[in-house]
């Protein structure tokens, strides 16, 4: 299990190591967002991979189950609170939500690590964005698994349709979280899953986390759907500028490979998850047209938030 980082993450940390969850009384306030979101990374690993050290069985243990809703419940006021939709009182139509999400996407105006990566960024540098990004990059596509049987007929078949390349066609060597996994060997970097979670930055942490709380409950399907969508049409330009940046760094190879496959597979992925998937759930249930454009614009938000943490601790301004 990763390192606690305050009197929360302890907690639960301990709890899980000892077994048996139900010993302890009540878990304490956490101390500040770094030790919230460690905790709740903890939890939601417990339904992916688990730990060594974790029983099996604490995943649906009822301590853990309240303790974690009560993460998730903060996590996405917070979410919610930094969607200010105010001025848009009437949501579009269910057919104007593919042309709604591009219009966001072509709005957004965050800091590009990718340009960075390109241009100016040294060999530290990047291996720290390597290393922030495989807390998520080796387990890609698994939190969005969660959703499909949470989606009607047309959604899912697309879904799924994206997902079978996401995992590699059927051939597990052509894997994107493997392809991940090379590359890091690659460059230097441990693979193991989870390897540098103690490193990650809570904005990192935060990603990962709305990740998981979107893909497992049923009720944010939409905004699943939609950070997804963001997240597909915003990855094809910035994958080949990183891809760049590691020639210009010598840093070629394996890690270059698994950048160039992004390339060409999200340009493809960029329709499928704001048309087919997307579009056809707006269709099939208007009520989602809010939610995908909530977890449309998470997206957004939560990867400028990285971008900003990156660049404020390496002293770069933008």
């Amino acid at each position: 299990m990763p390192k606690a980082r305050g009197p929360l993450s302890e907690w639960v940390v301990a709890r899980l190591a000892e077994g048996d969850t139900y010993l302890g009384g009540s878990a304490p306030l956490p101390a500040d967002q770094d030790d919230e979101a460690i905790a709740l990374w903890t939890l939601h690993e417990l339904s992916y991979r688990g730990f060594e050290d974790a029983s099996d069985d604490a995943e649906r243990n009822p301590v853990v189950v309240v303790v974690r809703h009560d993460l998730e419940s903060s996590l996405e006021r917070r979410l919610r609170g930094r969607w200010d939709h105010a001025d848009r009182p009437n949501l579009p139509a269910a057919a104007d939500v593919p042309a709604e999400l591009e219009e966001l996407v072509a709005s957004d105006d965050g800091p590009s690590l990718a340009d960075h990566v390109r241009r100016s960024a040294d060999v530290d540098q990047v291996l720290e964005l390597l290393r922030q990004r495989s807390v998520y990059q080796l387990k890609e596509a698994d939190p969005t698994a969660w959703v499909v049987p949470h989606l009607p007929t047309r959604a899912k078949a697309a879904l799924m349709e994206l997902q079978f390349d996401e995992y590699g066609n059927g051939n597990p060597n052509l894997l994107h979280a493997h392809l991940f996994a090379k590359g890091l060997e690659s460059v230097g970097l441990r693979s193991e899953y989870g390897g540098y979670v103690d490193d990650a930055l809570p904005e990192t942490l935060e990603l990962n986390n709305a990740l998981s709380m979107f893909g497992m409950q049923r009720r944010l399907r939409g905004a699943a759907m939609g950070h997804l969508a963001a997240f597909e049409m915003t990855s094809s330009l910035p994958a080949r500028k990183i891809a760049q940046g590691l020639g210009r760094l010598g840093l070629d190879g394996d890690m270059v490979g698994y950048y160039d496959e992004h390339v060409e597979a999200d340009a493809v992925h960029e329709q499928l998850a704001a048309r087919d998937i997307c579009g056809t759930l707006a269709e099939d249930e208007p009520d989602q047209v809010a939610e995908i454009l909530f977890g449309a614009f998470t997206c957004l938000d939560l990867e400028s938030r990285v971008a900003t943490a990156l660049f404020r601790a390496w002293g770069v301004e933008r």
